[in-house]
């Protein structure tokens, strides 16, 4: 995929301990904004979110914030995009923020941004879309991720092709290549168990 509109951006609503991680959001946000690609997001204000929307938009870019009603109160919600769609749950949440995304990019997080990048990612292995999923290993913040796909392809639960449903770079310069150059998904990564 050469030239994406929107692309997703699942990462942390707090900032996390490592100055670079900010730094990376605030870069990757920059970059969307000057390449006219619109963010999707979870609709916050606060850490990572807040940091990577803040940069988008002083960049001319487009933000599309997708937060659950229930969250507004704890992640102070940025109603200033130019979409903010309040929802009822973190499902709606989680297939709008799909559907409106041409690809995905994982930055650090915590739980629900795992959350994220399984569900978007066991999608892809079934087959429901091939739309490239970048994982940001900034200063090796998802080295554990990279060991547990081993651990389940080691362990006889997943086909060795689970690995390229995810394209790990250690930095935001290489998120654009790593979405033009992300394969497709394989047939073996859903059939190898029948």
């Amino acid at each position: 995929m050469n030239n994406p509109q929107a692309i997703c951006v699942f990462c942390g609503s707090r900032s996390g301990n490592d100055p670079r991680y900010a730094l990376e959001a605030a870069r990757l946000g920059t970059m969307l904004g000057q390449r006219e690609i619109r963010l999707v997001y979870g609709g916050g204000d606060i850490g990572l979110m807040g940091v990577v929307v803040h940069a988008a938009l002083d960049a001319g870019g487009k933000a599309t914030g997708v937060i659950p009603k229930f969250l507004l109160e704890y992640e102070v919600g940025n109603p200033n995009v130019d979409e903010f769609i309040p929802v009822e749950t973190m499902h709606e949440r989680k297939a709008i923020m799909f559907d409106r995304s041409d690809a995905f990019v994982i930055l650090p997080g915590g739980i629900g941004t795992l959350d994220e990048t399984m569900e978007i990612t066991t999608w892809k292995q079934l087959r429901q879309h091939s739309k490239p999923i970048v994982v940001v290993n900034i200063g090796g913040c998802w080295d554990a991720l990279s060991k547990l796909f081993d651990s389940v392809i080691e362990t006889g639960f997943a086909h060795p092709s689970i690995k390229e449903l995810i394209t790990v770079v250690n930095s935001v310069d290489d998120v654009f290549d790593a979405i033009a150059n992300a394969p497709e998904p394989k047939e073996e990564t859903i059939t190898s168990h029948f």
